[in-house]
């Protein structure tokens, strides 16, 4: 089955008691037990929900792993995979992750005496060098948020598997339509289901896949144990999201491509980020006073954290998004003042670059050192 019919029809796709060919919400705390240990595959909601259970299925089977598991939230899935370590043990971070994955394992898990290291992980020597006798896995993003860096997946799984390291990937960028980590050798597949799967920015998720059994058993038991998980409601409008995604992005990737030309155009623009595949754009404005401005003066396009929406949204990573990260870092990083991230909805694309236009001439009257465009 080819994905864009995986997307409607992949995990659990009809309600086996009704043949209803939406999975319903079971909006249900607990189940009927017909004697101790008798039931239906279904105990406590914590432990599993039908309706989480389809979207579970869903995205195991689109990532092509042997098991996922639905969180509150992304970091909660995160939070869930970094309990796989304990007290001692050393990962690797790629060296521009999100500000919250920064900020969960810097102000949380060391704490609980996982220490870390930042690593340029499109660089394999440079990973090669990082691990230590007690590093335990190698976290990647790719492409990186905000600076796309672009990570060898195939390259880092074999390097990961000759040090018996755990390989884990936020796939949240390019999501299992233009990227499945796991066919790489990957082990573990994190999401922040907020974004692109759910793609009406109107739920807050978190997804895991895993490749092999007993990160399955792990990573089950940590679920039900600490109890993140996602509920019914939520499932029905990730899963509801998820059917729609093919279409979704590549009309956004489109639409990301005739912004980047547009860019191109524009002689205040010192720098685009964009790797050719997805619909996330950073760019960088040689006047960080301009760029500041010029969120705030977009009309159409949101000023918002987050991403992946049908609607376009732009936000200024260094005040918002990676503001957890210490400014010296930053800066070492190339996530400056002027930096901007744009994730491109599924607008018409003319409307998006006429709003970027207006707000850049209105941005630059209003103070900025550059000559408006026309």
């Amino acid at each position: 089955m080819k994905f864009e019919s995986k997307v409607i029809h992949g995990g659990i796709s009809e309600d086996a008691f009704t043949g209803a060919v939406n999975i319903p919400i079971y909006q249900t705390s607990t189940f009927r037990q017909e004697g101790i240990g008798k039931h239906k595959g279904f105990e406590y909601a914590r432990t599993g929900n039908p309706t989480r259970q389809a979207l579970e299925e869903l995205i195991k089977d689109l990532e092509g792993g042997i098991a996922g598991f639905a969180f509150a939230s992304g970091l909660a899935a995160l939070s869930t995979v970094l309990m796989l370590f304990k007290t001692g043990d050393h990962i690797l971070l790629s060296d521009n992750v999100y500000g919250g994955t920064f900020r969960v394992v810097d102000k949380v898990f060391v704490h609980l005496g996982i220490s870390y290291s930042l690593v340029d992980t499109s660089d394999l020597e440079a990973v090669q060098k990082a691990i230590t006798p007690t590093t335990k896995a190698i976290f990647i993003e790719t492409p990186t948020n905000p600076l796309m860096k672009i990570t060898d997946l195939s390259a880092i799984s074999t390097l990961a598997k000759s040090h018996n390291l755990i390989s884990v990937v936020d796939n949240t960028f390019l999501t299992p339509y233009l990227q499945r980590p796991i066919e790489h050798g990957i082990d573990i597949v994190v999401h922040s289901g907020t974004k692109y799967l759910g793609g009406h920015s109107d739920v807050v998720a978190g997804l895991v896949v895993v490749a092999h059994e007993d990160l399955k058993e792990r990573l089950g038991f940590l679920q039900n144990a600490v109890g993140g998980i996602l509920g019914p409601q939520d499932s029905f409008l990730l899963i509801r999201g998820i059917k729609t995604l093919a279409i979704r992005l590549e009309k956004a990737q489109a639409n990301a491509k005739a912004i980047v030309d547009f860019l191109h155009t524009l002689p205040q623009v010192s720098k685009i980020y964009y790797p050719g595949l997805g619909a996330m754009i950073s760019f960088e404005l040689s006047d960080p006073e301009v760029a500041l401005k010029l969120v705030e003066n977009v009309k159409l396009i949101a000023l918002a954290e987050s991403l992946g929406g049908v609607e376009s949204l732009i936000c200024l990573p260094a005040a918002m998004t990676h503001a957890s990260i210490p400014v010296e870092q930053r800066k070492a990083l190339g996530i400056t003042d002027g930096l901007l991230r744009l994730s491109v909805g599924i607008e018409d694309a003319d409307d998006l670059i006429t709003d970027l236009t207006h707000a850049l001439n209105l941005s630059i009257s209003e103070g900025g050192t550059s000559h408006a465009l026309y």
